[in-house]
């Protein structure tokens, strides 16, 4: 347990759901929690005890990435977990492929609507109807367009670039489907779950239109990705907006937390339930304006955004965590450039430097 994860409270301790199983953690509330390939190895999905139009069922909140395993493991959560009750809403909080790939199929499966931001099914509908003329340029985080956007700040290594532009199918891989019709879901709208109500609150700088939500009556936020216990939300500039500055977003819509109560439990999408929000708030922006200055210390020599990956990132990195670095390090060099503290140059290698004005 890091430092910062020693002011926030944990109710279940180590506690984990089994796989293929579901833990309660309010009522009406049950967690679950699904693999992923990755250094980050899990995402945590929740179920809600609902009845829409007279008819009871459960709300899923979130889903998976398209696998088998985790194809799998829902079929064990239909037959051991839901007192025998269907699915009758799908919900889900942001267009990243942990929270978005099943959702096709368990729309499909049960005959259910899926509720989500229009930003988010807008490109998720984008990202896995590229035709196949485009579709090696990719989508996020894979593919010639990702290749092209690094090696403009930094990232010329050839064996790094090939396995970038080889991920092109990286997102359709694990998002090989969406409904063709959603129910959208607004900032401050409020949702009837089971008779209970949910506000949306919408945050920016993770994902385009990220919904968490909150229920007075249970004091519990699904915060999503925007608020995690052990580690930081990614925030990066990716190729599909190369001069985002989704940083400050991402700030600023932490402070939309602020009325709630302290004592609330917070359902992360990684990592374990806790009550502690507002202290893990100010630990983020804590963690940021740290690491704004680090930046701005390093950018006293022209630095790109590969060159920052080591300021920010004190270990040894795999590819995929890479591709993410360098979104992040781009964020933080261009939240001090639009703040007017950075100036940026192009040199005669083609690659963008930042110094410190």
């Amino acid at each position: 347990m890091n430092p910062n994860e020693r002011e926030l409270t944990y109710p279940r301790g180590d506690a984990l759901p089994a796989a293929g199983g579901a833990m309660t953690v309010a009522d009406g509330v049950r967690w679950v929690r699904m693999p992923l390939p990755f250094a980050l190895d899990h995402v945590n999905l929740w179920l809600l005890r609902d009845e829409i139009d007279g008819r009871e069922g459960w709300t899923v909140v979130d889903c998976g990435i398209a696998r088998e395993p985790v194809k799998t493991r829902w079929e064990s959560i239909f037959r051991d977990a839901l007192d025998g009750l269907p699915v009758i809403r799908v919900l889900v909080t942001h267009m990243h492929p942990d929270h978005v790939g099943l959702a096709s199929w368990l729309c499909e499966r049960w005959k259910a609507p899926l509720w989500m931001s229009m930003t988010d099914y807008v490109v998720a509908r984008l990202w896995i109807q590229r035709t196949a003329a485009t579709a090696s340029q990719g989508a996020g985080t894979g593919g010639q367009a990702t290749v092209d956007h690094f090696a403009r700040h930094g990232l010329t290594d050839p064996d790094s670039q090939e396995k970038i532009r080889q991920r092109a199918g990286y997102y359709t891989d694990l998002v090989p489907d969406m409904p063709d019709r959603f129910v959208r879901l607004l900032d401050g709208q409020s949702v009837s779950v089971g008779g209970r109500r949910w506000r949306i609150i919408v945050g920016y700088g993770h994902a385009p239109e990220h919904v968490s939500l909150y229920c007075d009556t249970l004091r519990v936020l699904i915060s999503g990705d925007m608020v995690l216990p052990r580690i930081s939300t990614n925030v990066s500039v990716f190729s599909y907006e190369p001069e985002a500055n989704p940083l400050p977003l991402y700030l600023e819509s932490l402070r939309r937390y602020d009325p709630l109560p302290h004592d609330a439990l917070v359902l992360p999408s990684h990592g374990r339930p806790f009550i502690g929000l507002h202290e893990r708030v100010a630990q983020q922006h804590a963690h940021h304006a740290k690491r704004l200055q680090e930046v701005l210390t390093a950018c006293a020599a022209p630095r790109s955004a590969h060159d920052i990956v080591p300021v920010l990132f004190h270990r040894n990195l795999d590819l995929h965590q890479l591709t993410f670095a360098m979104g992040e390090a781009l964020a933080h060099l261009h939240a001090l450039y639009f703040e007017g503290k950075l100036e940026r140059t192009l040199g005669a290698d083609g690659i963008i430097r930042f110094q410190t004005l």
